[in-house]
């Protein structure tokens, strides 16, 4: 009888023991799980567009530029970069999925490298109707989108020979015409001041 009750007193302590080796893991199973870790990181993209405020004259080349920064996706070539004006017209699209949108129009498209953030945008030969407010607009793989502050253009005639140009050059020609009067007054003058000069010269000996 008594290895009987120690067999059971065995049994029992083996029993309360395998309880508590149970409720362990029921305790440490919360901090052990991990299935936050398998779903992505959400992205942290930053969208930014230099200068607030560009200037340029007809027929010139203009660059608005944008650049993209996600500390953590170095590689960015997966984002859908847009591009579009707005004016008093209302909203156009220049760009979509990273490539010119525009029918027969070959002045307007996304420059630089996208892996490294750069998606400016390049617009020759710029006219008047190319003023307006630019917008630079990237979507992320899960869907959210991101604006830049904008960059506003605007454009300046070329006014020609009756315009600003001509302007400039007919104040360089007063400019200089004046220049050649003053060295014309120093030529006519210069023998008149020596005979003064020869004059004083010749009251001081008396």
């Amino acid at each position: 009888s008594a290895a009987l009750f120690s067999l059971f007193s065995g049994t029992d302590v083996g029993v309360t023991g395998g309880g508590a080796y149970e409720e362990n893991p029921a305790a440490v199973t919360p901090v052990t799980a991990q299935p936050l870790l398998l779903t992505p990181e959400p992205w942290n993209l930053s969208v930014t567009q230099t200068p607030a405020k560009e200037k340029a004259k007809e027929g010139e080349t203009v660059v608005l530029n944008c650049h993209l920064n996600s500390p953590q996706h170095p590689s960015l070539s997966d984002l859908m970069v847009k591009w579009y004006k707005e004016d008093e017209k209302g909203q156009m699209d220049l760009l979509e999925k990273n490539v010119t949108i525009l029918p027969n129009n070959s002045r307007i498209f996304m420059s630089g490298d996208l892996s490294q953030g750069d998606v400016s945008l390049i617009i020759l030969n710029v006219t008047t109707s190319d003023h307006g407010i630019y917008f630079c607009e990237v979507t992320l793989p899960d869907g959210k989108v991101v604006t830049g502050d904008g960059t506003k253009l605007r454009i300046r005639r070329a006014l020609g020979l009756f315009g600003i140009e001509e302007s400039i050059g007919t104040i360089i020609g007063v400019v200089a015409a004046g220049i050649g009067g003053v060295v014309v007054l120093i030529i006519v003058l210069t023998p008149q001041l020596r005979k003064c000069l020869l004059c004083m010269r010749r009251e001081s000996r008396q």
